[in-house]
């Protein structure tokens, strides 16, 4: 048979209950403190000129023009009509991103850890915070785009094999193509 040792419960001190709540807040408070410091700053999104309806989502690619610059100005990357799959970027460009408008310009700020971290990414430093001038042209679902695309690949098709029929230029059906 197992044998129980038991504790007599000893009566709380008047306001010791208090002390305890007041105790775990503050404690809360400092792991709070610790979290938040240990989390990453966030990216500014600057609006230089408005945009226009919807922004996109992590399932959308993005045609843009952009400008990557270093916080002392110095370039390192730059491209007119990129179309960028928003998923595909660093975390910093996905949450601009998301908070753009088709025919907007923005001045965004990633800080270090958005962007590359502490690695080195060609001429981008490890640790830097990174700053960039970005047009948002247009964006579509990558739904959209593969549709587009297998409507392109089937217009190819029919054009290859002499055309829509009904098309300027295209043989009636039954009609023998002539002889060079």
């Amino acid at each position: 048979m197992t044998e129980i040792t038991r504790v007599p419960l000893q009566p709380i001190a008047k306001g010791a209950l208090g002390k305890l709540w007041v105790g775990v807040a503050a404690a809360l408070l400092v792991a709070g403190g610790i979290a938040w410091a240990a989390m990453p700053s966030s990216v500014k999104v600057e609006t230089l000129v408005e945009g226009q309806g919807l922004s996109p989502t992590k399932d959308d690619v993005a045609l843009i023009n952009y400008k990557g610059m270093l916080t002392d100005g110095k370039v390192f990357d730059e491209g007119k009509q990129v179309p960028l799959a928003v998923d595909e970027s660093i975390p910093g460009f996905t949450q601009a991103l998301e908070q753009m408008q088709r025919g907007g310009k923005y001045k965004i700020s990633i800080p270090a850890a958005l962007g590359y971290g502490d690695k080195q990414a060609g001429e981008i430093p490890p640790n830097s915070d990174l700053v960039f001038e970005v047009e948002l042209l247009d964006f579509k679902s990558k739904a959209e785009i593969e549709q587009q695309q297998r409507l392109m690949q089937q217009l190819q098709q029919m054009q290859q094999q002499g055309g829509a029929p009904g098309a300027p230029g295209a043989m009636p059906p039954g009609a023998v193509p002539p002889q060079p």
